[in-house]
């Protein structure tokens, strides 16, 4: 079978198959080497990612074939909507995400030992892309996510993977190196644009490689065309 990398998060992870996606262009970066699988649920936060492990990533028979070579989990975003606005009823106070975040961790090191995990920060947010682009009725004129309530989900990221021993991608401090961020990279002040898809995909494959899952080092599934002698190519298959 070959090897597996599945992407564990929110809408962010979901649609990173799209045109552009993070997730899509990883898929195609390893395309010969690895199955890049997605696990990503629009508007969850980690209290209901906890709850649905089991069903995400089943015992029975090591989650479709074998133990997976790495898992990114990229949960934060709704976590981080304030309580006493628009999407409220997706806020986790930062202790339980902290919590949260450590039961994931927990879990899949319990389910496969051998098994690299990646935690992804929460995106910084353009406060000014989500009153353009409100998801729900908004009669406050306000943002249901700030970018200081996100700095603060991000933080705790980065203190859980630094806690757990794992690497972490902050997406929320790498995303503002970039001139112009809040457009640049969100089209809606949280979701990616094709630029912050491009931040993450190389993000996660840097922090992959340096955690020894590179295409240097990777198997090449079956013969690659190079490989084959035109003169017997059936040759390259008898290895």
């Amino acid at each position: 079978m070959r090897p597996k990398i599945y992407l564990f998060g929110d809408s962010i992870t979901e649609e990173s198959f799209g045109d552009g996606g993070w997730g899509a262009s990883l898929a195609n970066h390893f395309s010969r080497s690895v199955d890049v699988v997605l696990r990503g649920y629009s508007g969850y936060n980690t209290r209901w990612a906890v709850k649905v492990l089991d069903k995400v990533f089943p015992a029975v028979e090591g989650c479709d074939g074998g133990e997976p070579l790495a898992v990114t989990v990229f949960f934060g975003a709704n976590d981080a909507c304030l309580p006493d606005r628009g999407s409220a009823f997706q806020h986790v106070p930062l202790d339980e995400y902290k919590h949260n975040l450590i039961s994931i961790v927990s879990f899949l090191k319990k389910r496969w030992p051998r098994i690299q995990i990646l935690l992804i920060t929460p995106p910084p947010i353009d406060e000014d892309g989500r009153l353009r682009y409100p998801y729900t009725d908004n009669p406050s004129g306000q943002p249901e996510r700030t970018n200081e309530a996100a700095s603060a989900y991000a933080k705790t990221c980065v203190a859980v993977a630094r806690e757990c021993e794992i690497p972490v991608v902050d997406l929320w401090t790498k995303m503002q190196q970039f001139p112009d961020w809040e457009k640049a990279c969100l089209r809606d002040g949280l979701h990616l644009t094709p630029n912050g898809n491009r931040i993450v995909f190389e993000e996660v494959v840097t922090k992959l490689r340096d955690e020894g899952l590179s295409l240097e080092i990777l198997p090449v599934d079956l013969p690659l065309l190079t490989d084959i002698d035109p003169n017997d190519p059936l040759e390259a298959f008898q290895k």
